[in-house]
């Protein structure tokens, strides 16, 4: 069995809200993933991590141990410590979720294109 490759284009929400989507038990794997990462946010910006298009990538191996790639706005972020580990712990809490490793990448580097809709919206930039 392959492993399963989610790679993320952030969708805006139908809800309109700003809280923290709940995770419905029943979704597929993946989704309850995106869900999760929804919950993380950068302590300087009011948008989740998946919103500001930080998710690279998502990959779900037969075991159900995922393999996240994601960036953060600049190489210099305050949080570039600190950010991976509380992403990975997320992830890890999934239900489903075997283990979680997340790699923090800097190519292809990030830019405000990656963002979603909403996002901009929440930042004033729509």
């Amino acid at each position: 069995m392959s492993a399963r490759h989610v790679v993320f284009q952030p969708q805006a929400d139908s809800d309109g809200g700003g809280d923290a989507p709940a995770i419905n038990s029943d979704a597929p794997l993946e989704e309850r993933i995106i869900e999760a990462l929804k919950t993380v946010y950068d302590p300087e910006i009011p948008v989740n991590i998946y919103e500001l298009g930080l998710i690279y990538n998502v990959n779900v191996d037969p075991d159900n141990k995922v393999f996240v790639t994601m960036t953060l706005t600049t190489p210099g972020c305050p949080v570039a410590g600190s950010m991976p580990g509380q992403v990975e712990r997320t992830v890890k809490s999934v239900e489903g979720v075997s283990d979680a490793e997340v790699e923090l990448v800097w190519d292809p580097p990030w830019t405000i294109d990656r963002m979603s809709d909403e996002a901009r919206l929440t930042l004033g930039m729509l």
